[in-house]
């Protein structure tokens, strides 16, 4: 039954997840033996193979700490989601988007939508007032679901380039056609050119510690 966890292995779990939250990064295997009170690598190996294809987990055995913990695993334990905190974005002038390694904020569990898209999301801080009149602020924290595809007024991350930033994308059928519209009229348009690549699409927002719906 690929739901049912052991108790060793839920132990095991609940060590990963605890590691990955106080220190940004999940444990080697070392680590988790250590903290597990086993001997021997072996044991870590077969309850992290137990833990994958019961799909609790994801795992690349090419890195050393490549372990990421899926939705059914969040699901064992009973925690919250843990969201990548990718770094700083612009909602003003382009910036260069600065990437805090090891950075992990929890995202409430009662939200089932942030759940389920764990695999594909992330979080940025905002720096600037471009979008204010969407409701995101200077310092706000954003979260963003990758994409590929995306339709006209919905709120995007976009790359220009080294930098990223925060804007409403449109698409309309007279000039200038294509474009990034930001939210604050102090600011102008960003035409699409081959240099803007969107990154994904915005779908809440952080604000006292509660999130909210970005429409």
């Amino acid at each position: 039954m690929k739901d049912a966890i052991t108790t060793r292995q839920k132990e095991l779990l609940f060590i990963i997840y605890e590691y990955i939250k106080n220190e940004g990064y999940p444990p080697s295997v070392a680590e988790m033996r250590e903290r597990l009170g086993v001997s021997s690598n072996q044991s870590i190996l077969d309850l992290l193979d137990k833990l994958k294809k019961g799909g609790f987990v994801r795992r690349n055995e090419a890195g050393a700490r490549n372990i990421a913990i899926l939705p059914l695993g969040y699901k064992a334990l009973g925690a919250p989601a843990l969201t990548p905190f990718m770094g700083v974005t612009s909602a003003g002038a382009p910036i260069e988007a600065i990437e805090v390694s090891g950075e992990w904020r929890t995202v409430s569990h009662g939200d089932e939508k942030v759940e389920r898209l764990q695999e594909d999301i992330f979080m940025l801080r905002i720096s600037g007032d471009s979008m204010i009149n969407a409701g995101i602020d200077d310092g706000d924290t954003v979260l963003v679901q990758t994409k590929k595809e995306f339709v006209s007024g919905e709120i995007v991350y976009a790359q220009i380039g080294s930098e990223g930033t925060i804007k409403r994308f449109v698409s309309d059928d007279k000039p200038p056609y294509v474009f990034l519209k930001p939210e604050n009229p102090k600011y102008k348009n960003i035409l699409c050119t081959d240099e803007v690549e969107l990154k994904g699409k915005v779908i809440s927002v952080l604000k006292s510690d509660y999130w909210k719906a970005i429409k």
